[in-house]
């Protein structure tokens, strides 16, 4: 009796109830938005990639500079400060 989970005509009553229930206006904003999320996964997981086999060498980014030696406060000529 059940010999395949899903049949076509199951995946076409699926379609029309998504679009009963969301409306066919979301429908596309949603799907853009979507692409647009996974567009910037993609670039990003890319970036984290070039890093890894260039470390030290990803443009774009500099080695932070190494802090001096703080200042010392000198002592007052006076002698007692007081």
């Amino acid at each position: 009796m059940l010999r395949n989970g899903l049949e076509p005509w199951h995946l076409l009553i699926l379609g029309i109830v998504v679009i009963m229930l969301f409306g066919s206006k979301k429908l596309p904003e949603s799907a853009r938005a979507l692409g647009q999320s996974l567009r910037i996964l993609k670039s990003e997981t890319k970036a984290m990639r070039d890093e890894d086999a260039a470390p030290g060498a990803a443009p774009g980014r500099t080695a932070p500079a190494q802090p001096s030696a703080p200042a010392q406060p000198s002592a007052p000529e006076g002698g007692t400060g007081a």
